[in-house]
């Protein structure tokens, strides 16, 4: 990949990374749950899930959900209803005051939280759509392609690191104002329906391309 085509790249990762979406949600609530060092595993289980969906339009499987419609809309349904489950466990989220970052937290499962981060991003079919939209713009078709997908990968893995973590630790300053029962379900239902606005969004995206 020549350099100034990967530096176009680059600036195109941080303005979608930036861009408010629901791994913003997740990292900002992630962090203000869990503090930020606790909230690491989620943060990587969304680049991880940048990293699969990349491979699903690498290998090929990008273009099987953009010319099937059964494929496109379970896909679709499955992330929407995983979403939705999001906003409803954290709208119903124990009221209970909010732990510093120094403070342990038992009820914390590093794998649980990994897994719910990696299903947020890999699970979102216009995720996909939009790489299969964009990637194309950066790869030579007459270059080898694996040296291209890795240098995408690690462009997209990276920036995706460091933002969701300054969503997270963002969110995670905010532990220190809001610390009674109150304000902690405040902000549990506040979160919930920003993932249930995001799963209702997610059923409105349709295909550019008609199957």
């Amino acid at each position: 990949m020549a350099f100034d085509t990967w530096l176009t790249y680059f600036a195109a990762a941080w303005i979608i990374s930036l861009s408010p979406g629901t791994g913003a949600v997740f990292a900002m609530s992630s962090g203000l749950n869990h503090g930020f060092r606790r909230s690491w595993p989620g943060t990587l289980g969304l680049v991880i899930g940048v990293w699969t969906a990349l491979a699903i339009v690498a290998i090929g499987l990008g273009a099987l959900l953009n010319t099937s419609a059964h494929a496109f809309n379970a896909l679709k349904w499955l992330g929407a209803a995983y979403l939705a489950y999001l906003g409803v466990q954290q709208w119903r989220g124990p009221a209970k005051p909010l732990t510093t970052d120094s403070e342990r937290r038992e009820d914390v499962d590093a794998r649980t939280l990994f897994a719910r981060g990696w299903a947020v991003n890999a699970g979102n079919p216009k995720g996909i759509v939009f790489m299969m939209a964009v990637m194309p713009q950066f790869i030579d078709s007459h270059a080898p392609l694996l040296p291209q997908y890795l240098a995408i990968g690690a462009t997209s893995g990276v920036t995706e690191l460091v933002v969701m973590a300054l969503y997270a630790a963002l969110a995670a300053r905010v532990l220190g104002f809001f610390r009674s029962a109150r304000q902690q379900r405040l902000l549990n239902r506040i979160f919930g329906g920003l993932f249930i606005a995001a799963a209702v969004a997610l059923l409105t995206f349709k295909r550019d391309v008609a199957a």
